[in-house]
């Protein structure tokens, strides 16, 4: 099993694939693997090599606002981000390891890309649609190209990771870096269709790019989420495989660990991730989604409480 993959639920992309070849979807990995370029994870760098007003907190900036988040963070990336209006917010919300950088507008967008010696080979282009409080309720892999990311982004590539081969994801605002990963978003790789996983493997195993995406569609990736603080078990296998075989649905996601507490998942505040269900019709994909939400909660309400224990606090654990 060549794919170096933290999240159980997400080898099924991966599982049938012989290569000597190590490809990895996490970020610490990709950090010891890749020592000459894992400054990509310094966001303070990546914001001032794009001319961007930033510095570490401590450091007094010109204007407000302006928006505060962690220099790196492997494990919670955006941890602790926030907005800040004011000297005074500033001084109160002062944190260490974290910095200020200008605050950008635009359209945020996710974007994978195949990179041979620091030049860019293909593009996919993911959005959003925000339920609040660090959730998404769902998300669409645009088959369109963006000229305005692939232009701007695509030079500074170029210049900054020259040498680099393999997998890159880059998160903008308005056609502008706000982060950088040096691997792929493995939530829908098979959106990107037939053959791509297997140009993966030969871009890691041969430094070539190689992948026929003439025929590339638009695909949806939907989120299930539930109130937090609740032991959750996880759906009856025959009804996932039933929902697997719905027309427009590609995959499902069952997106936590069943034999652990909740407190031991990393989770956004505004809810306990179930599942995820990706494919090329968004109507089929939120009709698997509300077959799911039936399940866990016995009735279609998102709001009532689901059939599960609810636990005592627990101490924390870092686990993902």
């Amino acid at each position: 099993m060549p794919f170096h993959e933290a999240d159980p639920w997400r080898l099924q992309y991966f599982a049938n694939v012989t290569t000597a070849a190590n490809v990895t979807t996490e970020d610490a990995d990709a950090w010891l693997w890749y020592p000459r370029e894992r400054w990509l994870y310094d966001k303070l760098r990546v914001a001032l090599s794009q001319g961007l007003d930033a510095g570490p907190h401590g450091t007094k900036p010109p204007h407000f606002p302006v928006f505060s988040k962690p220099i790196t963070n492997l494990k919670g990336m955006g941890a602790g981000s926030r907005v800040l209006h004011s000297q005074a917010e500033y001084e109160l919300h002062a944190t260490p390891g974290h910095f200020w950088m200008t605050l950008l507008t635009g359209r945020h967008v996710s974007s994978d890309l195949a990179v041979v010696d620091g030049a860019p080979q293909w593009w996919r282009h993911v959005t959003g649609k925000p339920a609040g409080d660090g959730t998404f309720d769902y998300w669409t892999v645009h088959a369109e190209a963006d000229a305005e990311i692939e232009s701007r982004c695509g030079a500074w590539v170029k210049q900054h990771l020259a040498g680099y081969t393999g997998m890159l994801n880059l998160e903008t605002i308005g056609g502008t870096i706000i982060e950088g990963h040096l691997r792929f978003a493995d939530q829908w790789p098979d959106l990107y269709g037939e053959g791509w996983v297997d140009a993966i493997v030969r871009l890691y195993e041969t430094g070539v790019w190689k992948f026929a995406d003439a025929g590339r569609r638009g695909g949806y990736s939907v989120v299930l989420f539930g109130p937090n603080g609740i032991r959750y078990r996880h759906p009856p296998p025959m009804l996932l495989d039933s929902i697997k075989q719905m027309p427009g649905v590609s995959s499902v996601q069952i997106t936590f660990h069943e034999h652990l507490p909740p407190e031991q998942h990393s989770m956004p505040p505004g809810g306990f991730r179930l599942a995820v269900i990706n494919g090329f019709d968004l109507a089929a994909a939120l009709a698997a989604r509300e077959r799911l939400r039936q399940c866990f909660f016995g009735v279609s309400a998102p709001h009532l409480k689901p059939r599960a224990e609810k636990l005592q606090h627990l101490p924390s654990a870092r686990h993902r």
